[in-house]
């Protein structure tokens, strides 16, 4: 019902997608591919290129350049029949062009651009450029894992088979494998010579640019750019001499020439490209439109001084990318923007072409605005207006404008100053990006981007024309919306049209406003959202953070004011959007259901009233009859025969209608529904009249009705889910929070989240446990963040590495102090060194304080030691943007005979968070080496060279491709329906348009394929299915982060497809290298573990590795039993499993005594009618009756002391699915009880359960069963 509901809404950019893929079929002849041929002027001559009509000529071009035969071109244009063709047009529009028609590449002359661009392509292709600076992705930013994994396993039965549960989490996973094996060289080094720039008077005879290459025979040439292509020119290290060496040693492309200098070069190239075709494309491959992951932990100083390499060009690259005077960096990135937007979308074509470049557009612009938020955190970047105080300063970089996410000029004082100021920046690009979405005709927004980094928050705004003109006096820049706050008010007819689309579209009821004159001001939307004409004629929308209403419950409880520190931070409490969409559900359903019973209460009213009038007609007619003669009987009779035909005549008719009418009765109109929320409610707004006052009181009463809709129904309804298991459990806090905001849950319910998950007990003790865990992270980063504001780049490293001693480093040093440089401390005299004063004391009053504040919650008092050390790091790290050096970090009590405190030994266990063995570990370490003196060496946990990096993080508005996920539903919902073909052919067809619009490495990619391979494996498609894992992960790797919950779920899905493919071994190990990291980012003991668990022991058992398999189906069950108790069904059907297990593992006894105990749980919980239980009950018999047996031939052959022969082995094998059959083949019943035999059979042994208890218990699942 509520799908249906949302029909009615659809906004018109939605609407023309309907046209638009009807449209699709009749455009799919036009489609079809057909063969070019490309006439080239060396060898081989000649390639055929496969096209569509709708392919423009670049791609033709882009393809040629790509081609492992062709890549050596680079400057060059397309000619068909003479003709030059136009790089930006379709091939449907090149005259002549089809089926084998030819196309001639002609080299043109070279600019000093081409140049460049030539020299940067041709480092990269003969291995000659090294690893550039990357100022967003940092260290080992976008790496992938996944060739990393050992899935042979030559050396051991299989992946898991020296598998130890009780070691502690390897931080050594984030290393990728070391190669075995080097990439050729080609050359020792290319770059720019010194001679550069070229002398005017060369200029003028075309030089360009001069070069030096070293060769691998040792042989330095020096190389000439000319307009005609590259010859080895007469220059010296010592001596200019620009002119040819030699006739023959010139071509148009380096790479020819390089060939012509170098007698080995050609043969080491070849082996490159050999060398570089035995890696995946995906994991060599650079992101284009996503901004590759970067890893919390990385290789340590060592190995990056090693892999640091010398390379001449490499200080060269930013003149080879921009020039001399860097214009070719330089963009108009707000009107690229508009324009782009602008671009017809009629044709399926064209919304590819348009979403594509918006796409490459905002990755552009996320790169480009996060380059100057950096460089201006860092200094680098003076300000417009130097003499405001330095939040009040704004900035211009590369055609972007900079603002300080905080109250600089008072905006926000009444509503919580900084902080305020600091959510609304957060808010306004989730609005920016929700209009995107909505991608609405005529209605424009800026670039916006906001970065985090070194504790300051910069917004990136694309500059609107005419933002900063000084309009007249009297006149606004505003033309619609709040102009000072709320105090003055525009409105303009002009924007209201388009304001109106966005407002339904978001559930924005619209509403008066009230100026401080008390004129009313009828919006559309909030009074804070304002419209803005730019001098281009664009209408622009702009403060978009409060499109949703204030959580005006929460706020009047918890906000009491700017000076009162016990409050609430902020008033800018805002619903989330998934929020006012759910409530508006909600309302749709009410008003369908009130619609339904007032028809069906009409409906039975008005047959009742047929029903009586009936009734009343036939005693009517009952007495004229009495009252007539015979005679007038008989006439009476001829005369009502007709009208008596013509009364069911007319009956039948009126049931045919009553039908009809019914049927349209059951179609509600839910045009009539009509229901929004208003955004300015309890914002300050005074109505004037009585009828304004009701209307807004009615306002007021709908937004706290969705209020107390999200605390009352949605939060609760979320923690009913997580325990009934009708969702994935969440493995760390993004998942946690992402899960949260999928429902419509603030961050700030976190506290709410924790208490109601604490009633549920060990069921939600990991959503406890997250939730403590995120709200100590998240008070962590804005405690860090408020020490890191003032401080100058070179201190960072001091303060962070101060800050995680004092937050997880208190049992390793009870008083950590500062490690300074004295000199480097004394150079920055005048800065901020409050934390220096920080205190592990004082920074747990800290945080228990925010904590308090933000999400009202009280910590335990010994929350501090029950804290995750090691999972509390990676989320402090992942929020403030930190890498770190790969080592065992030692969170316990120092030891006297250690030699490096904090050196390479293996940490205690404390470091996965088990307090209990991080405290014995601690009393050990005490009692050992109280009285001993500490050794030399560093004492705490973290030193200033521990912090390798920091890297900024990242908020952008770009939307997804609208047009990708209406093909992948479009897929989706046919697969439902049962039309196979057509759902796969749309499924392939949504792949293809993610491709083509975000790139292949992007994160909505990686979710699609994981998609698709879910629904192939489904399809019992199993090698496709297994192909597109693959490709999941890594995208997933490498956009998202090898550590990312979505990786590891990648991961195990990856490992289920194997099994059901045949490569069992393959699955182990992805699942082995999944759980590692799972072990990392969570600890033990993971709900969701148990599943994972129970998949990995029947694939052992597939394998015929019983006793491995067994080890997992018992850790499996412990970890259950301490989740959901030891009497639930969970544990009695794992209990069930175990006892098939042991069985296989030659465990009779031990397999009777699980299985009994599956028996009385299911007996207990189920009754003795279930199946589960009667299942039991049978194999509990066959168990017992094999183990009188076994047991009767022990006691025969206890003098030769032999051990059952395997063909017992054979007859104990319990499988689900054939098991019974075998077990009933053994022998005859014994007549004895099943507590008989039991006895009969501990007779032989003095402590029967004993090996049972042994158990060394973890988790467990299904789905793996094949």
């Amino acid at each position: 019902m509520a799908d249906n509901q949302d029909v009615p809404q659809v906004e018109t950019p939605v609407d023309e997608v309907a046209t638009q893929n009807e449209e699709a079929p009749a455009e799919a002849p036009v489609q079809e591919l057909f063969q070019l041929t490309v006439k080239l002027p060396n060898p081989p001559h000649h390639i055929q290129i496969m096209v569509s009509a709708q392919e423009q000529v670049q791609d033709i071009r882009q393809s040629v350049i790509e081609l492992p035969g062709t890549f050596q071109y680079s400057c060059f244009h397309l000619e068909h029949n003479g003709v030059r063709i136009n790089d930006y047009v379709e091939l449907s529009e090149v005259p002549g062009i089809g089926p084998d028609s030819e196309l001639v590449l002609v080299e043109d002359p070279y600019t000093e651009k081409e140049a460049r661009i030539h020299l940067l392509r041709t480092r990269e292709l003969i291995g000659a450029a090294s690893a550039r600076l990357d100022t967003a992705g940092g260290i080992s930013a976008g790496m992938a894992l996944f060739d990393s994994v050992d899935v042979a396993s030559e050396n051991q039965p299989h992946p898991l088979s020296d598998y130890d549960f009780a070691a502690p989490a390897s931080l050594k996973q984030f290393l990728p494998k070391p190669s075995t094996t080097t990439a050729p060289k080609c050359v020792r080094g290319l770059s720019l010579s010194p001679w550069n720039p070229a002398p005017y008077y060369l200029r003028q005879k075309g030089h360009l640019l001069y070069l030096q290459v070293s060769t691998n025979e040792g042989e330095s040439v020096h190389i000439t750019s000319h307009v005609s292509g590259f010859y080895v020119n007469k220059s010296t290290s010592t001596k200019f001499d620009p002119s040819p060496k030699a006739a023959n040693l010139q071509a148009h492309s380096l790479v020819t020439l390089l060939g012509l200098i170098s007698t080995s070069f050609n043969k080491e190239f070849q082996a490159l490209q050999e060398y570089n075709a035995t890696k995946d494309p995906l994991i060599t491959f650079g992101p284009t439109n996503a901004i590759p992951a970067a890893p919390w932990l990385v290789a340590g100083p060592e190995a990056q001084h090693k892999a640091h390499t010398s390379d001449l060009a490499r200080p060269q690259e930013q003149y080879l990318l921009s020039g001399t005077e860097g214009v070719d960096s330089l963009r108009d990135f707000n009107e690229e923007f508009q324009s782009t937007r602008e671009l017809p979308r009629d044709t399926v074509q064209e919304r590819v072409f348009r979403e594509r470049l918006l796409s490459k557009l905002f990755a552009d612009y996320t790169e480009a605005a996060v380059k100057g938020a950096v460089l201006i955190a860092k200094g680098e970047i003076a300000p417009l207006n130097p003499t405001e105080g330095r939040d009040a300063q704004i900035y211009v970089y590369n055609n972007i404008f900079f603002s300080h996410g905080a109250d600089g000029v008072g905006t926000f004082t009444s509503e919580g100053g900084d902080e305020a100021a600091r959510v609304a920046t957060g808010k306004d690009v989730m609005g920016v990006k929700a209009v995107n979405t909505l991608d609405i005709p005529g209605l424009q927004t800026p670039g916006t981007v906001v970065v985090d980094y070194l504790g300051r928050r910069l917004v990136a705004q694309s500059i609107v024309p005419g933002i900063f003109r000084q309009r007249e006096e009297g006149q606004s820049q505003i033309d619609y919306g709040g102009v000072e706050g709320k105090d003055v008010v525009a409105t303009s007819e002009d924007f209201a049209p388009l304001f109106e689309k966005m407002s339904k579209a978001m559930r924005v009821k619209s509403h008066p406003v009230w100026d401080k004159e008390g004129k009313k001001h009828d919006l559309v939307a909030s009074v804070e959202t304002k419209g803005l004409l730019g001098t281009d004629g664009r209408k622009y929308v702009l403060d978009l953070y409060r499109i949703t209403p204030l959580d005006v419950d929460f706020i009047e409880k918890h906000w009491k004011g700017t000076e009162d520190e016990t409050g609430y931070p902020h008033k800018m409490a805002v619903l989330r959007q998934e929020l006012v969409d759910s409530f508006w559900k909600q309302k749709m359903r009410e008003f369908v259901s009130k619609e339904m019973q007032t028809r069906k209460e009409a409906r039975e009213k008005a047959e009742a009233e047929a029903e009586a009038a009936k009734a009343k007609e036939e005693v009517k007619e009952g007495e004229e009859k009495k009252e007539t003669t015979e005679e007038a009987k008989e006439e009476a009779k001829a005369e009502t025969e007709t009208p008596a035909e013509a009364t069911e005549e007319k009956s039948e008719e009126k049931a045919e209608e009553a039908t009809e009418e019914k049927k349209v009765d059951d179609r509600i109109d839910i045009g009539a529904f009509d229901f929004a929320l208003n955004p300015d409610v309890c914002t300050g707004q005074v109505p004037q009249s009585e009828e304004e006052k009701a209307a807004w009181a009615q306002d007021e009463k709908d937004v706290r009705d969705a209020c107390t809709y999200l605390v009352e129904k949605v939060i609760p309804g979320l923690i009913e889910d997580l325990k009934e298991g009708d969702v994935g459990s969440p493995m760390d806090g993004h998942s946690l929070t992402r899960l949260m905001h999928k429902r419509g849950i603030n961050v700030r319910y976190l506290g709410t989240i924790a208490t109601l998950a604490t009633e549920q007990g060990t069921k939600l003790a990991s959503i406890k446990t997250l939730a403590v865990q995120e709200m100590v992270a998240r008070a962590s980063k804005h405690i860090l963040n408020t020490l890191l504001r003032g401080l100058p780049a070179p201190l960072v490293t001091y303060a962070i590495s101060h800050f995680l001693n004092c937050l997880l480093g208190a049992t390793h040093n009870p008083a950590p102090v500062v490690a300074k440089d004295e000199a480097l401390f004394k150079l920055y005299h005048d800065a901020d060194f409050s934390f220096e004063q920080l205190t592990i004391e004082s920074l747990r009053a800290q945080i228990t304080k925010e904590i308090q504040r933000r999400f009202r919650y009280d910590l335990e008092e010994d929350w501090a030691a029950k804290i995750k050390n090691l999972q509390l790091l990676r989320e402090v790290s992942l929020k403030v943007g930190l890498q770190l050096a790969i080592k065992d970090y030692d969170f316990s009590a120092p030891k006297a005979d250690a030699v490096k405190v904090n050196g390479d030994a293996a940490p205690a266990p404390q470091t996965n968070g088990n307090g209990k063995k991080g405290k014995k570990s601690k009393q050990s370490a005490q009692q050992s080496g109280s009285t001993s003196p500490v050794p030399k060496g560093p004492t705490n946990t973290f030193g200033p060279n521990d912090i390798m990096n920091i890297v900024p993080i990242v908020k952008d508005s770009s939307s997804k491709s609208q047009l990708a996920e209406e093909a992948l539903e479009a897929g989706r919902i046919s697969i439902i329906q049962d039309q196979k073909e057509l759902g796969q052919e749309l499924l392939l067809e949504s792949l293809s348009l993610h491709e083509q619009i975000y790139g292949v490495l992007h994160p909505e990619v990686a979710r699609v394929y994981n998609v698709l391979s879910m629904l192939y494996y489904q399809l019992d498609e199993k090698a496709a299915a297994v192909e597109l894992a693959r490709k999941a992960v890594i995208v997933a790797e490498r956009t998202l982060g090898v550590d990312s919950t979505e990786t590891i779920l990648n991961y195990l899905n990856l490992g289920l497809f194997e099994h059901a493919n045949g490569d069992t071994k393959a699955a182990l190990a992805y699942i082995k290298h999944a759980f590692g990291f799972w072990r990392i980012i969570y600890g033990d003991g993971h709900p969701d573990s148990v599943t994972t668990m129970n998949n990995t022991a029947v694939m052992l058992q597939a394998l015929k590795h019983y006793t491995d398999s067994r080890k997992w189906f018992e850790a499996s069950l412990e970890v259950c039993e301490d989740i959901f108790g030891k009497t639930s069904a969970n544990a009695a059907t794992l209990s069930f499993q175990l006892a098939q297990a042991l069985a296989l593992d030659n465990d009779s006894k031990g397999s009777v005594a699980r299985m009994r105990d599956a028996y009385n749980i299911f007996l207990a919980e189920l009754g003795p009618n279930d199946r589960n239980t009667k299942e039991a009950e049978n194999w509990l018999e066959q168990l017992t009756q094999n183990a009188v047996a076994l047991a009767k031939q022990a006691k025969e052959t206890a003098a030769r002391r032999r051990l059952m022969n395997p063909r017992v082995t054979m007859s104990t094998q319990p499988q689900p699915q054939v098991g019974v059959k075998k077990e009933q083949e053994i022998g005859g019943s014994d007549r004895r009880s099943i507590d008989e035999l039991v006895k009969f059979i501990d007779g032989s042994e003095q402590k029967p359960r004993k090996q049972q208890g042994k158990t060394n218990p973890k988790r467990r699942g299904q789905g793996a069963r094949k």
